[in-house]
């Protein structure tokens, strides 16, 4: 049965190139669909890997209580100077808590690509405010100076947008800023965002006295929850308190569980496209080789070799389109840079991320489809009559 398998799969194998155009459509086919998952794919995986590599274990978040974004928090000042003097808050050199309240606030920016106007975070921050953030590095020019109408800017935000370069001035709102630096901070979603001295966003944007959010670094593991005991124990505050790393975690899941609701019901719709496909293609193979079937029956070799030897041959062109579909998302798209909308709707830039588990996932759609596509063609090879087949 084994050497009648291996012969009768060696004899489909090569009668492949008689049929070249339509097992080529067949592979495309299947190609496309590997190449739409797996983009989509990747571009969840890099946004879910740009903001969860923004979050620290040992910074917490401080947000108003059932506020699930920055945009629609508030802090008041009363309220910053309490959690700043809360235990679990870490202290520098000079005994000053390393915290920062900072106001998140939406403006204009032209996309480099369409020309477009997009909605950008500019970040009002505190002394404290770089510090406490992880992987925070000038790559050019300098930090802002305190009370100046000057502003640094994310690598990843000046490589996607125009008007950002060292030296420029932009207009916020009715008042003008100069660029005078660039930050990188690891590839994080901080990359994405304009910076500028806390007091000066206050009084320009006509907010004196509120925030939006406060970062304090933890004094250490037990950091966290002597800060929410303390929150929860006062009832001045009753705000929300928690990680960094649970934020961005919780920001992440939602966008990244969108892309992949639309990436894979659009996938599975071509998907059956290409099952057509496949059906076609090993329906014609069956019968162009119904007299080979037949001779092969007739001299005593089972319907089985038949079968596995069709499934065998959907399989393979099935797993080359994956492969081909694979290779090509990687080449076009791994570590292609785009940006989209975040939580709290403005732009986050990022990169599309192809690891080897989400290659894996298109390869096994590409082989689903070549298994169900060759089935029932392969069905009908092990079940035709001798007579029939000798006739065709």
């Amino acid at each position: 049965m084994l050497k009648q398998i291996v012969a009768v799969t060696a004899i489909n194998l090569k009668s492949i190139p008689r049929r070249f155009w339509l097992s080529l459509s067949t592979v495309v086919a299947v190609a496309l669909v590997v190449m739409v998952l797996l983009s989509f794919l990747a571009m969840s995986a890099g946004f879910r890997r740009t903001l969860a590599s923004s979050g620290a274990a040992d910074v917490a978040i401080v947000l108003r209580a059932g506020a699930r974004a920055e945009l629609n928090s508030v802090i008041a000042r009363d309220q910053v100077r309490l959690l700043e003097d809360a235990p679990g808050v870490a202290r520098d050199a000079q005994g000053k808590p390393l915290a920062s309240a900072e106001l998140y606030l939406v403006v204009d920016g032209i996309k480099k690509t369409t020309g477009t106007k997009a909605n950008l975070p500019l970040r009002g921050i505190g002394e404290s405010g770089a510090a406490i953030r992880k992987g925070i590095r000038l790559t050019e020019g300098r930090m802002f100076a305190p009370g100046s109408n000057e502003v640094v800017v994310g690598k990843s935000l000046l490589r996607e947008f125009q008007g950002f370069e060292l030296g420029r001035t932009v207009k916020f709102g009715t008042a003008l800023w100069t660029v005078v630096g660039v930050f990188e901070a690891d590839g994080s979603v901080f990359e994405s965002e304009i910076w500028a001295d806390l007091p000066v966003v206050q009084s320009l944007f006509n907010r004196p006295n509120t925030f939006q959010i406060l970062r304090a670094r933890l004094s250490g593991p037990d950091g966290l929850a002597a800060m929410k005991a303390f929150n929860d124990g006062d009832p001045r505050l009753k705000l929300d308190v928690k990680s960094e790393q649970d934020y961005f975690s919780e920001q992440s899941s939602q966008t990244s569980d969108l892309i992949q609701k639309l990436g894979w019901p659009l996938a599975i719709a071509m998907a059956f496209g290409a099952m057509a496909g496949a059906l076609n293609t090993m329906y014609s193979s069956v019968a162009s080789r119904s007299v080979e079937i037949a001779t092969l029956r007739a001299i005593g070799f089972g319907g089985f070799p038949a079968f596995v030897g069709t499934l065998v041959e959907s399989l393979l062109l099935a797993g080359i389109g994956g492969v081909i579909g694979a290779v090509a998302t990687w080449l076009i798209f791994d570590g292609f840079s785009a940006s989209t909308l975040g939580a709290s709707f403005t732009q986050v830039v990022f990169s599309f991320r192809l690891t080897p588990a989400l290659i894996g996932q298109g390869v096994a759609l590409a082989l689903i489809v070549g298994l169900i596509g060759g089935l029932l063609p392969a069905i009908r090879a092990a079940r035709m009559p001798i007579v029939q087949g000798l006739q065709g």
